[in-house]
């Protein structure tokens, strides 16, 4: 929960069925280093009345660790449900799973795999998990078998996409219906009506970006699945077409990566600008942004990816180019014409979706009003809702 992707796809959800009269129990593992954010989401859980009990995530060695930490929530699990007594078990992605299936199995209790993507094979397909390695290809077979239990065991399945849940209904295995909930958008956060005038300057200040600019903008984690390189190859090209323009990158990664790949590719660095932000401060920087970016390495698994920075984007107004074939994100641009699609990583397919956007690009509200319809926070807190009612026992 202390890593940004817990406080933008966790809390606001569970926050919003709290809200509901769902009384929720929290468990999660968390990051030595991280810990130093606990006391603030401690405080967002004592506001919602979500009970949270933090584990520290092991890191060390490979695979033994997870075995521990898996152990370990089992354990707690249990014990709160002997407690407690739940009704549901809701679990977020493979490992949680594990847990959540030994508690149906042992107790009874309803389970939920929220499986988010395709977890294994993003493991390989992102060469975390090479399987010319014995061991790890033993770990990947393990989990493609465990992926088969939950999704028969699951009293129902949660799938990000909808591509990703035509995938799945043509795997050789029974399971419950699966129910699509896309990464949301807490749309007001994430509302160009609700910046405070005062504090968009000081961070204007901060970012220091160039009067009279274009800013093509990034907002994220980079590397495994993101490709730097080709966005900045995107940008080389749009630098030909709009030489008053800086590409802005709002990111935790070191600045040295960023840069030191610019230069590689004969970017100046007086062109790049890369800032971290607070979770509350990312819709300002998104709001300086005239248009954003995400090329994300096409794989398999990628049917099943939901990029949370594409819904974030299209709530501030701001279009993207990104690259086709990454979950249902064709779909979304096309729909909501909210951007550009890339198909080949080349300078003429850039050159293309550059005259492409100019000729069909939305307006601003326009792509505000399709990530409400599509992305709206609110509505992924009323399909959990509406699921969580259907396990009612």
């Amino acid at each position: 929960m202390t890593d940004p992707l817990g406080q933008s796809q966790v809390l606001p959800y569970l926050s919003g069925l709290s809200q509901k009269g769902y009384k929720i129990t929290l468990i999660s593992c968390e990051k030595p280093e991280r810990l130093i954010h606990k006391e603030a989401i401690q405080a967002i859980c004592s506001k919602y009345h979500i009970n949270w009990q933090p584990l520290v995530y092991t890191r060390k060695p490979p695979i033994l660790s997870t075995m521990k930490d898996v152990r370990r929530m089992k354990k707690l699990a249990m014990s709160l449900h002997k407690k407690i007594a739940f009704d549901i078990v809701h679990c977020r992605s493979y490992i949680a799973a594990l847990v959540g299936v030994y508690l149906k199995q042992k107790t009874g209790v309803p389970f939920i795999f929220d499986m988010r993507g395709f977890w294994a094979n993003e493991r390989v397909d992102g060469g975390l998990w090479r399987l010319s390695n014995p061991v790890y290809r033993r770990v990947f077979n393990y989990f493609k078998n465990k992926e088969k239990v939950f999704l028969e065991e699951s009293a129902a399945i949660v799938s990000l996409t909808y591509t990703a849940k035509e995938e799945i209904e043509h795997w050789p295995v029974s399971s419950s219906p699966v129910t699509v909930i896309p990464c949301c958008v807490d749309t007001e956060l994430f509302n160009p009506e609700h910046l405070n005038r005062e504090q968009l300057e000081a961070l204007k200040r901060k970012a220091d970006l160039p009067a009279n600019t274009l800013v093509l903008g990034y907002v994220g984690s980079l590397g495994t699945w993101y490709l730097l390189s080709e966005m900045l190859g995107f940008f080389k090209v749009w630098l030909k077409q709009h030489p008053a323009s800086v590409f802005f990158f709002v990111t935790a990664e070191p600045k040295e990566m960023v840069m030191d790949e610019a230069e590689s590719l004969g970017i100046s660095t007086d062109k790049i600008k890369v800032i971290s932000a607070g979770r509350h401060e990312v819709p300002y920087y998104i709001s300086m942004m005239d248009l954003g970016i995400f090329f994300i390495k096409n794989a398999y698994s990628k049917k099943a990816s939901s990029p949370v920075k594409q819904g974030e984007m299209m709530a501030m107004g701001v279009p993207v180019f990104c690259n086709a074939g990454v979950g249902d994100s064709d779909y979304i641009i096309q729909k909501y014409r909210s951007g550009e699609l890339v198909y080949t990583f080349n300078a003429a397919a850039y050159s293309d979706a550059i005259r492409r956007m100019k000729e069909e690009m939305n307006h601003p509200e326009q792509i505000r009003a399709g990530a409400m319809d599509y992305f709206d926070l609110g509505a992924g807190v009323e399909a959990y809702a509406a699921l969580y009612d259907s396990l009612k026992r």
